[in-house]
This record gives structure tokens, C-alpha cells and sequence, in this order.
């Protein structure tokens, strides 16, 4: 199966709790953390939530 690598980009510090709580929830914790996934529609939807907090790079 397909893996997708979500790596935050920006804070998560003003913004909304749903957002922070979308963040810790894929695995992140802080700036340049990087963290591999299924790709999943689970996973797609959360990074859907913070689109302008992360950026997903494709693993095949």
C-alpha cells in the first residue's frame, strides 16, 4: 500500500484547537517533524484539516 511522509511546516501556536489537536494526532509535535503514514482516507482528511500547517510528499 501506499505511504504518503506528512512533515509540519509551520506552528501550530494561534491556531485553532482542532487544528493543534489534528496535528498531535498525526504525530506531530514540533517544526520539520516528519512522520510516515498509510495512505489512508483517515490520514487524507486530517491532512486536509491543515493543509497551510504541513506538506505531504508521496512514498511509493
Amino acid at each position: 500500500m501506499a505511504q504518503i511522509k506528512v512533515t509540519q511546516i509551520k506552528s501550530g501556536i494561534g491556531t485553532k484547537p482542532n487544528q493543534r489537536e489534528t496535528l498531535r494526532s498525526l504525530g506531530l509535535k514540533r517544526i520539520h517533524d516528519s512522520i510516515v503514514h498509510e495512505d489512508r482516507p483517515e490520514i487524507r482528511g486530517m491532512v486536509a484539516t491543515v493543509p497551510h500547517l504541513v506538506t505531504v510528499d508521496e512514498i511509493s
